[in-house]
């Protein structure tokens, strides 16, 4: 038979630990009611306004839901200000599920270009036409339909749409919630171990309010992202400090990063003192005592994994331009439906030796360009113009940028034979097209090589004009200017 969830939750050893408080990992009664109540004060008095929070307070839930769920997926491994933009021209044109639903893949991806993690746009897309095609338009009301029914929308994600939106009592676990626990109740275990997540959770829920769930968790987060910080937390103004298991810690080893939570003007805060730290080796969730650092104080928590280092490719990549119906146009080509970046427009580019000389890679492209996509390039000599590095979650890429101006192009077909797609495109529509991070700093490269170029070739040019403008009348001696208008008559140098 299957044990219950409470049968197989990992034990906290501390927990039988008689008067050592900070390796309860855990809030009292009485530590709940005054963290609720401190931190939505707090938040009534400090909240940031943002446009979601003004879209999430409209009458009707299903437009509710919809507002939190894009700012969800957009605040996903994004920063606030990134989104604001972004959000907001989101909603001006998509401003319900159903409007979404409407939508091609193709204006959701130039919609979303520039803002990273590009499946998540699909995700959000594919779910809003499920929305429309399969559930009547309403959006599931609680976090476990959230979860179970719309694709990419995971447990965090469900849990803040069901509180924000529809006022279910559940927690949330994001960063900043991570973040933020973790300092409160010293739990110093690995923050995606098994461990950690279980307890993150088992806490979140049992903070949470029912009377207001949503503004809660709200609170929490805002807490984190903006006075509990990773670096440089306002410790000194925080109002949870007498419950902060992890300031408890920096107070007692007495490390000269206290200095971080003193007040502006070098005043002590008035932080609660406790007793000596005493390690408890058998806890899963305590830091141990080897891994402490004393000049990092509370930044000791959480704990990050160790990550793997990403992987290193090098792309020849070529600006390709030509001049079709009387204007210059760009040749892009899409990528695969599935994998990195998937959907979205490239320069032609093709992965290279980064050992290899540029003739080596330039060939390369053109037999890409040639084979694959029916492009015969006829003029060879390669003129790289830039290497462009971008960093992916897994992998970093280092484009070396080649450039065709030439219009001396055969065959230009619109599908290549292996039927990918390719488009040419003017100036002005690169704008808006669905072009990746790194693709727009290629471009850039592009244009800033064309326009020092244009200054060379101006500065070259003025002065051939000067050159050609002499006249044959030769430059004055200076002692010229102190004789009479008689003695100066027609008096030049070289005569």
């Amino acid at each position: 038979m299957r044990k219950s969830w409470k049968e197989t939750k990992p034990k906290d050893k501390c927990e039988e630990r008689v008067g050592s408080e900070d390796h309860r990992h855990d809030f009292t009664g009485d530590e709940i009611q005054r963290t609720r109540a401190k931190l939505l004060t707090w938040y009534d008095k400090n909240r940031r306004k943002l446009p979601w929070r003004d879209l999430a307070s409209q009458a009707d839930p299903n437009r509710r839901a919809y507002a939190v769920w894009v700012s969800e997926v957009m605040l996903q491994q994004t920063q606030v200000a990134t989104v604001k933009e972004y959000y907001i021209r989101w909603m001006k044109k998509w401003p319900t599920v159903e409007h979404l639903s409407r939508a091609s893949l193709e204006e959701v991806n130039e919609m979303w270009s520039g803002l990273g993690y590009y499946s998540r746009a699909k995700r959000l897309h594919d779910g809003a036409k499920k929305v429309v095609e399969e559930m009547k338009g309403n959006i599931p009301s609680t976090a476990s339909e959230l979860l179970k029914q719309l694709p990419g929308v995971g447990r965090y994600t469900a849990g803040a749409i069901a509180s924000i939106s529809f006022g279910e009592c559940t927690g949330i676990v994001d960063g900043n919630v991570i973040r933020v626990l973790s300092r409160l109740c010293g739990i110093g275990a690995v923050s995606s171990s098994t461990q950690a997540e279980h307890k993150f959770w088992e806490l979140a829920h049992k903070l949470v309010p029912e009377d207001r769930p949503g503004e809660f968790n709200q609170a929490l987060m805002e807490f984190g992202a903006t006075l509990c910080m990773p670096q440089a937390p306002q410790c000194h103004v925080c109002p949870l400090q007498k419950d902060c298991s992890a300031l408890k810690q920096v107070v007692k080893q007495d490390t000269p990063v206290s200095i971080l939570h003193r007040g502006k003007g070098g005043e002590s805060s008035n932080i609660v003192k406790g007793d000596k730290h005493v390690d408890i080796e058998e806890c899963t969730l305590c830091l141990p005592s080897s891994l402490w650092k004393p000049s990092l104080g509370v930044c000791n928590y959480p704990q990050k994994p160790k990550r793997k280092q990403p992987k290193e490719e090098t792309l020849a990549v070529v600006v390709l331009k030509c001049n079709l119906e009387g204007g210059s146009h760009f040749l892009l080509t899409q990528r695969p439906e599935t994998g990195l970046l998937a959907g979205l427009w490239d320069f032609p580019n093709v992965a290279v030796e980064s050992n290899k000389s540029d003739a080596y890679m330039f060939t390369s492209l053109c037999n890409f360009l040639e084979h694959k996509l029916g492009i015969t390039l006829e003029q060879r000599t390669p003129q790289r113009i830039a290497d462009v590095s971008h960093k992916f979650s897994h992998v970093h890429h280092k484009y070396i940028v080649f450039v065709y101006e030439h219009p001396e192009i055969k065959n230009l077909p619109q599908t290549s034979q292996e039927k990918s797609k390719i488009r040419w495109i003017t100036r002005d529509d690169l704008d808006t097209a669905a072009l990746s991070t790194a693709m727009r700093k290629i471009f850039t490269a592009f244009e800033n090589h064309n326009s020092n170029e244009y200054e060379k070739q101006a500065k070259v040019d003025r002065k051939r004009k000067r050159e050609n403008s002499y006249d044959g009348r030769k430059q004055m001696v200076l002692d010229r200017f102190f004789k009479s208008k008689d003695q100066q008559e027609y008096e030049v140098v070289g005569l």
